[in-house]
């Protein structure tokens, strides 16, 4: 059987939480026995989880160049596909959605998605094409996050958004240029907020596509945000009005 991995003590927590039957073992650095070390086994322990002690050198192998900390996780098989009727489907409350368009750099895929899970998202949306993935330093930098929010990639993104407002979610799409600014504009409670990658902005499409345009308000001399600051700032923004 095909498997995967994660590492991170924040990645390999989420997973025993949401989903320990997918956890096939936890391999940690045996010199490692400190308090967060103990907690996590513990946990793991709970799970009925296999646990195997081993060389540090054994985890550097298995995850290149990343930033373990000496605690990675191996998964039962690879990521499931997940499509977006299946979080709509089972919504109770109005919408709220974060899109990404052109995120490519891992690290703020994986920034975006720990803001998304801070600020209650239902899922995140990305193209297949121009998007980095979940690729391992993306749910590494997402510190769990990757693990508890809905991840959906889709074939066309301005057909998903079209689909969206069928639905009756507003698409709210940022841009500097924009007429209304964050703070000043209205927008219903089903929602989703659509933020493209730091000086490219959104494609043409998706721009035109959008309902509505917001800009977030600047007062020093940079011009734009990364994305991952600008998706905190429309998003918390968003929850505050939600309640």
């Amino acid at each position: 059987m095909s498997s995967r991995l994660i590492y991170g003590f924040h990645a390999i927590t989420a997973k025993l939480r949401h989903d320990p039957e997918s956890v096939r073992e936890i391999l940690i650095d045996a010199t490692r026995q400190d308090g967060r070390a103990r907690d996590l086994l513990r946990h793991a322990e709970l799970q009925g989880v296999k646990i195997v002690a081993c060389d540090g050198k054994r985890l550097d192998g298995m995850a290149p160049g990343a930033r373990h900390q000496g605690v990675v996780a191996r998964l039962e098989g690879g990521r499931k596909t997940l499509h977006l009727d299946d979080v709509l489907d089972t919504l109770e409350t109005p919408a709220f959605l974060l899109v990404l368009d052109g995120v490519t750099d891992p690290r703020n895929l994986g920034a975006c998605l720990r803001v998304a899970d801070a600020a209650g998202v239902d899922a995140v949306i990305a193209p297949k094409d121009r998007s980095v993935g979940l690729t391992d330093v993306a749910v590494k930098t997402a510190c769990g996050a990757a693990e508890t929010v809905p991840y959906v990639t889709v074939t066309n993104l301005a057909r998903t958004l079209r689909e969206l407002k069928e639905r009756e979610i507003w698409v709210v799409g940022t841009a500097g240029e924009a007429d209304g600014d964050l703070y000043t504009s209205d927008w219903p409670p089903a929602t989703a907020w659509v933020l493209g990658a730091e000086g490219e902005g959104m494609r043409r499409l998706t721009r035109d596509t959008c309902d509505q345009l917001v800009r977030i308000p600047m007062h020093g001399s940079v011009e734009s945000l990364n994305v991952s600051v600008a998706a905190g700032v429309c998003l918390f923004e968003a929850r505050r009005r939600l309640g």
